[in-house]
């Protein structure tokens, strides 16, 4: 290969700028250009290392981030979702379990409405990974269910489980079950968990100011059982502490609820083909054995009050019945002389 061939191939590579000549690849009989005192490189590198007119003495420029860390940040591939469950669900659940026992004072039932709680997360992943407070999200679930009504129906969870040994756990605690639904979820959020109004009013799915309303109206209950709790700071202190010291209570393993998740779910699809194939199968067979027309039903007769009997002639009596024999044994059913004589 030539030098001018070698020059074209240089300069037409893409995002590559034309050399200039250097004296080893000028024409022959042109000037030879001056070497430079140093390439543009070393001339910026020396300009960045020149402190700035205003720049204290003495300070060094802040070392730049390793490219090489940066894009090992960027390649490193997120987690499983599985992974993702597991690490929320060991974070979360024991926290949540006591959290659902002051709710309700069962322990299997807190136990049981985080589980569901969590079944439900693990059917809605994608939403609950997309939710800026993932644990947030299984808390409203598991609220829910620990105060559904319908569990007064149930004979294992219609009274509540033996009150702590503490004096004061077991007043507090009894205070908090003696409150409405409503009131104790809201006093237990925003006092207990210290969560702000408008986070504990959407999670309550109530207003800001009703959920001030029940905020006031519960600490005015607690208040007048437990009067040295009227300070709302007091109150703080104590429903904090209730919170965070509750009773060892060791939830199921994060792979055992997200199994027992997807077998529930499994069960439920297939109870619902089902029981839809038994709709679809009765509708059919109605359909073919329904008669093509309508036939008014016959309405059964009942008897009719008010109707006078049917009206006729009287009963004929001996000698007329006699007479009536005699004529009708008569010539031409009557007596002779009547008929007309042919002569």
């Amino acid at each position: 290969m030539t030098r001018s061939s070698t020059l074209l191939a240089t300069s037409s590579e893409p995002g590559t700028a034309p050399r200039a000549p250097t004296a080893e690849t000028a024409p022959e009989g042109s000037p030879r250009p001056e070497p430079e005192t140093g390439s543009k490189a070393d001339q910026g590198a020396e300009r960045e290392a020149a402190p700035e007119p205003g720049a204290a003495p003495g300070a060094e420029a802040a070392p730049e981030a390793a490219p090489g860390a940066e894009a090992a940040h960027r390649r490193t591939p997120p987690p499983a979702p599985a992974e993702a469950f597991d690490a929320l669900y060991t974070d979360a659940a024991p926290a949540l379990v006591h959290q659902a026992y002051l709710l309700t004072g069962r322990r299997r039932l807190s136990q049981e409405a985080v589980e569901r709680a969590f079944h439900h997360a693990w059917q809605h992943w994608a939403e609950v990974a997309r939710d800026r407070d993932p644990a947030g999200w299984v808390r409203a679930v598991a609220y829910d269910h620990a105060l559904s009504p319908w569990h007064r129906l149930r004979p294992t969870h219609r009274h509540p489980d033996a009150p702590p040994v503490e004096h004061d756990r077991r007043a507090l605690l009894d205070v908090l079950l003696s409150l409405p639904p409503s009131y104790r979820r809201t006093l237990l959020l925003y006092d207990g968990l210290g969560l702000d109004l408008p986070e504990t009013a959407a999670e309550t799915e109530a207003s800001t100011p009703a959920a001030a309303r029940r905020l006031l109206h519960a600490r005015e209950a607690v208040a007048v059982r437990l009067p040295e709790l009227a300070d709302a700071g007091g109150l703080q202190k104590r429903l904090a502490a209730l919170v965070g010291s509750g009773p060892a209570m060791a939830p199921s393993p994060a792979r055992a609820v997200r199994t027992g998740g997807e077998r529930r779910a499994r069960l439920w699809t297939r109870a619902a083909i089902v029981v839809t194939t038994l709709l679809i199968g009765v509708t059919a067979a109605a359909a073919v054995t329904s008669p093509g027309e309508y036939r008014a039903p016959v309405a059964p007769g009942r008897p009719v009050d008010g109707v006078l009997p049917a009206a006729g002639p009287e009963k004929l009596s001996d000698g007329d019945e006699a007479l009536r024999d005699r004529l009708r044994s008569g010539p031409a059913a009557g007596p002779g002389r009547l008929l007309p004589q042919l002569r």
